[in-house]
């Protein structure tokens, strides 16, 4: 975990001058105060998951550091202060630690399990909780009251999968819907059964056929006989929530055994991944995937005019900063992290957790206003999914050749006509 000595001992000075400040002319977003603003995040930067936090924090202080050059929130500077979660048991403590500072905020995390546990622990140290890309739901009584996903959920993402290829592929496959059978496959903990769930909730309320619905677990993965439970439910259309060792290892098995599909999607943490592609080569080609779209991959005339420069800002500093494209957790951290600090928080009527949580129920930004397409409107507690995010943007993804991936729908932000080519199993 990153020592947090120094770190504590600065944002404990700020929060005597907020104290401070609070006392004689209030402690609102356009209070007058020019104290700096303290903002908590909880990324994996080691450990197993730490490619995907380290690209994600990298979008968030990106998105910080264009805030401060625009003169920060109503005149204050935000100082980000990152702590090292690689497991859920360093939650607690960063939590903790953040809180005796009276930081009031944090962003995180790009892991299901890691999001869920940071947003029970922050709701229950008073804190807002902003997630910026993990797919799975959050538990309990914070969601939509103190912690939001900007984020597509992973019910959205299951669902979106399922309509594409019931509303977009089965005409190409010159196939009734009604005559497709359906297998859905996931890993078995938050983030693959999220996925599963949204998938599952699309065929039953189509009334298609669901010939199967597997689990396993990720250690000690064994492929083969998964796979036979595969064709032994003679499935059309494959639907699978993996990471990307299991869902190579599934494909590959899949052409080994060759299990004939029309159609075969995977979603977030796998099959959209550009190492999948770079693992599975020709294999790939002819799957789907859906997900979040990156910084290179989108057709920027479905965005706003606003939300185009804000793109090209944010591409032109990630490059800039780290020379290389911007990956779909970096712009998935930095739009969650522009639409908090630009948006929400100056609307704040102060800047304590309650006020800013009420200040993102009622923020309204067009779909394509935000870089990731994405726009911004936050449902309640007691909705069917508390602190979502309603206009959240998914992508279809399809490997259109050997290590060549493609948004194809919606059509709003494709950059390529669905190809549909054949699976190579």
């Amino acid at each position: 975990m990153t020592r947090r000595g120094p770190i504590a001992l600065i944002a404990a000075v700020a929060s005597l001058a907020l104290v401070a400040s609070a006392c004689g002319s209030g402690n609102g977003a356009s209070s007058g105060s020019t104290a700096p603003i303290d903002v908590g995040a909880v990324y994996p930067l080691t450990g197993p998951d730490r490619a995907g936090g380290l690209e994600e924090l990298r979008g968030v202080r990106l998105a910080t550091d264009l805030v401060n050059a625009s003169g920060g929130v109503d005149g204050r500077q935000v100082r980000l202060h990152a702590v090292d979660t690689p497991t859920t048991d360093a939650l607690p403590g960063a939590i903790a630690g953040f809180r005796s500072d009276g930081i009031q905020v944090v962003l995180g995390s790009n892991g299901s399990e890691l999001s869920d546990s940071a947003a029970t622990d922050a709701f229950d140290a008073g804190m807002v909780y902003w997630e910026t890309g993990a797919v799975g739901e959050m538990s309990g009584d914070a969601s939509g009251r103190l912690a939001f996903k900007v984020a597509p959920s992973g019910l959205v993402l299951g669902s979106s999968g399922i309509a594409f290829i019931v509303d977009q592929m089965a005409s190409r496959l010159h196939r009734d819907p009604a005559s497709l059978r359906f297998v859905v496959v996931n890993v078995d903990d938050r983030y693959g059964a999220t996925v599963a769930d949204g998938a599952l909730q699309e065929i039953a309320k189509r009334h298609l056929t669901l010939a199967g619905r597997f689990r396993y677990g990720v250690t000690n993965f064994d492929p083969a006989p998964l796979v036979r439970r595969i064709e032994a439910a003679r499935p059309d259309v494959l639907f699978v929530a993996s990471y990307i060792p299991d869902g190579v290892a599934l494909n590959r098995e899949l052409v080994r055994q060759r299990v004939p599909l029309l159609a075969n999607i995977g979603t977030s943490s796998s099959y959209c991944m550009p190492e999948f592609g770079d693992e599975l080569g020709p294999m790939a080609v002819g799957t789907f995937a859906t997900d979040k779209p990156d910084g290179e991959s989108l057709n920027e005339q479905g965005l706003t005019p606003e939300g185009r420069d804000l793109l090209h800002r944010a591409q032109q500093g990630f490059r800039s900063q780290y020379h290389e494209d911007m990956s779909a957790p970096a712009l998935a951290g930095f739009s969650a992290a522009w639409a908090l600090l630009h948006d929400v928080m100056p609307n704040a009527s102060n800047l304590d957790a309650d006020a800013i949580a009420h200040a993102a129920l009622g923020v309204r930004l067009p779909t394509g206003s935000l870089p990731n397409g994405s726009g911004l409107e936050f449902s309640g507690p007691g909705s069917p999914q508390p602190g979502s995010n309603l206009r959240a943007l998914s992508v279809i993804w399809e490997w259109v050749g050997v290590r060549q991936r493609a948004v194809v729908w919606p059509p709003r932000y494709a950059t390529t006509a669905i190809q549909a080519l054949p699976l190579a199993a």
